[in-house]
């Protein structure tokens, strides 16, 4: 391991892709649409992937990778178990973080914000167009209890399988969130760690301050 890091750490690419940091707009949701498109037009594995961090009440921080299934608004939304640790601890604790990192690009976008739960009938909807098995698997799995062994999860798979022959419906426990917001930052990778960094502050309902920040 240590002859992995060391290469990885001698490893000085050459960052200087155009930046195009310059190009961001006023607009945050706007210039993270662009961003985005450019990440999918460029072909980076799971573009849409990000990580998402959330605090316990006792200030332990927890992170997993998620998939962001839509920018509504000035909000993201993704889905999960609500019952799940990450749906815990966003039951006590709203603030959390969003990050996205596009290596082929050299770009990564850090959002800060509040979490709430979208509307029922947006999570039927989207639950609705999810692959049959997804859905049951929606059901056979209580995330992040305890499992005595992975035949067990499967037997819960079996189980609601033939409880549903048909239409599955939503489980109550599974939903979406929508994460709205307070702070976005795009950071460039540039040679010699002169990196950019533009940041993106909420100051009222329609109002965004930006700022350049020291990489």
């Amino acid at each position: 391991m240590s002859e992995w890091l060391k290469a990885y750490r001698e490893n000085h690419a050459d960052f200087d892709h155009p930046s195009g940091i310059d190009a961001l707009g006023s607009d945050p949701f706007i210039a993270f649409s662009k961003w985005f498109d450019q990440a999918a037009s460029a072909q980076e594995k799971e573009a849409n992937a990000f990580v998402l961090s959330t605090a316990s009440p006792d200030l332990r921080i927890s992170s997993r990778i998620l998939y962001l299934k839509e920018l509504h608004g000035q909000s993201f939304i993704f889905y999960t178990n609500y019952l799940s640790h990450k749906g815990q601890d966003i039951s006590r604790q709203v603030k959390v973080s969003m990050l996205f990192f596009w290596p082929g690009l050299m770009r990564q976008i850090r959002i800060e914000g509040r979490v709430q739960p979208i509307d029922a009938a947006i999570s039927d909807a989207y639950f609705a167009s999810r692959p049959r098995e997804s859905q049951i698997g929606a059901w056979a799995s209580a995330q992040s209890a305890v499992l005595p062994s992975r035949q067990a999860l499967i037997a819960q798979f079996e189980y609601y399988d033939q409880q549903f022959p048909e239409l599955v419906p939503r489980p109550p426990h599974w939903g979406g969130y929508r994460i709205v917001p307070i702070k976005i930052e795009f950071w460039h990778g540039r040679s010699s760690r002169m990196h950019d960094r533009i940041i993106f502050e909420k100051q009222d309902h329609t109002t965004w301050s930006r700022y350049r920040v020291a990489p």
